[in-house]
C-alpha cells in the first residue's frame, strides 16, 4: 500500500451526499455547507467555480473536468462568475434562497437531481464528504482550497449514469464511485508538475523510500523500528534514515507517529469506536499510551479531540 492509498483505505465516504444539479442559466448558487471535501463534475454545459474575494480566482468548468474543493471556506457555484446567488446551500445539505425561505421541495426533480427544470442545458453532479474523518487530515492539508483539472475518465460518466438510479445497495455503489473518482483525480493532480504535490506522494516513486513508506502504510499498526524497515528494504539503517529524511522531511519514525496518531484523530470520530481500538488500530498497546502521544502531539487529549 502506498501513501496516498494508506491516507484513502481508512476512513471514507459513508452515505455521502450526492445531487445531481439542472439548471437553465442564468444560475448561481451559494455553498456554505462547511463540507470538508467536494468534487464537482460537469456533465453538460459548463460552470464557473468562484471562491470569495481574496481567496482565488474563478475556475471554469467543462465536460470532461473535475473540480475538487476543501472546506470549510464558502464558495459560488454559477454559470458565470457574474451571476449573482439566489440559492444557498446549508451545511444539513438543506436549500434557501437569500432570505431563508426553503427551496428543497421546489427544486426536487425526482431521485437525486434538483435544479429549476428537468431537461435543463447544464448538468452539474456534486458529490460531497460531509463528515469529519471521511477523508484524512493529513491528505485535506495537502491540498489546495480549489483544484481542477481535465479528467476525462470513464467514472464520470458510469456516475452519471449511475446518480439516478433506485436500486438496492445504490448509496454503497454511489460511495465507491466517489471514493474511486477522488483517488483517480488526486493522482492525477499529484503527478502535474505544477502541482507542489507533498513529499510523501513525490517520494513514493523512490526504490528504496518508496518501499519502506508502503510498508509502513500497509501495517501502521506493526512495532516497526529503523533497523527492521532498513533490512526489509535492503540498505543500511543509516543510508534509510538519510535518504528517507531527505524525500520525505522527517525520519522514519516520526513520520510514522504522525501517520499514525493523524489516522487516531480520523477515527476517533466515530463515536462508537473505542478509546482501545483505535489504539489497537494505530499500534499502541494501551489507550493510556495513544492519550500520552496524542496529546504531546495534538494538545489535547483524545476524548477532547471526539467531543471538539
Amino acid at each position: 500500500m502506498d501513501a496516498l492509498a494508506g491516507l484513502l483505505a481508512g476512513p471514507r465516504a459513508r452515505g455521502a451526499f450526492l445531487l445531481r444539479s439542472v439548471f437553465t442559466p442564468p444560475w448561481s448558487i451559494r455553498i456554505e455547507d462547511r463540507a470538508p471535501l467536494t468534487l464537482l463534475i460537469p456533465i453538460t454545459g459548463t460552470a464557473w467555480v468562484v471562491p470569495d474575494p481574496g481567496s482565488g480566482a474563478p475556475v471554469r468548468l467543462a465536460p470532461g473536468d473535475v473540480a475538487v474543493t476543501r472546506g470549510p471556506a464558502p464558495y459560488t457555484v454559477a454559470d458565470s462568475p457574474d451571476t449573482a446567488p439566489t440559492v444557498v446551500i446549508h451545511p444539513d445539505q438543506t436549500s434557501t434562497t437569500l432570505d431563508g425561505e426553503p427551496l428543497c421541495d421546489e427544486l426536487d426533480q425526482g431521485v437525486r437531481t434538483w435544479g429549476d427544470a428537468p431537461d435543463g442545458p447544464t448538468v452539474l453532479i456534486c458529490g460531497t464528504y460531509q463528515l469529519r474523518g471521511e477523508v484524512s487530515r493529513s491528505l485535506l492539508d495537502a491540498l489546495p482550497p480549489l483544484l481542477s483539472l481535465p479528467l476525462d475518465s470513464p467514472l464520470t460518466a458510469l456516475l452519471g449514469e449511475e446518480i439516478g438510479l433506485d436500486r438496492p445497495g445504490q448509496d454503497a455503489v454511489l460511495d465507491r464511485l466517489l471514493d474511486l473518482l477522488l483517488i483517480t483525480t488526486l493522482r492525477a493532480w499529484f503527478d502535474r508538475p505544477d502541482s507542489d504535490a507533498p513529499p510523501w506522494y513525490r517520494a513514493h516513486t523512490d526504490p528504496v523510500v518508496g518501499r519502506a513508506l508502503r510498508l509502513l502504510h500497509s501495517d501502521l499498526a506493526r512495532p516497526w523500528t529503523v533497523a527492521e524497515l532498513a533490512t526489509t528494504v535492503g540498505v543500511s539503517r543509516a543510508a534509510l534514515a538519510r535518504r528517507f529524511t531527505d524525500l520525505v522531511g522527517e525520519p522514519p519514525m516520526a513520520y510514522l507517529t504522525t501517520r499514525r496518531l493523524a489516522l487516531a484523530a480520523d477515527l476517533l470520530h466515530d463515536p462508537t469506536t473505542t478509546l482501545a481500538a483505535v489504539a489497537h488500530q494505530v499500534g499502541y498497546s494501551t489507550p493510556f499510551a495513544l492519550s500520552t502521544a496524542f496529546k504531546r502531539v495534538h494538545g489535547i487529549s483524545p476524548t477532547e479531540h471526539r467531543t471538539a
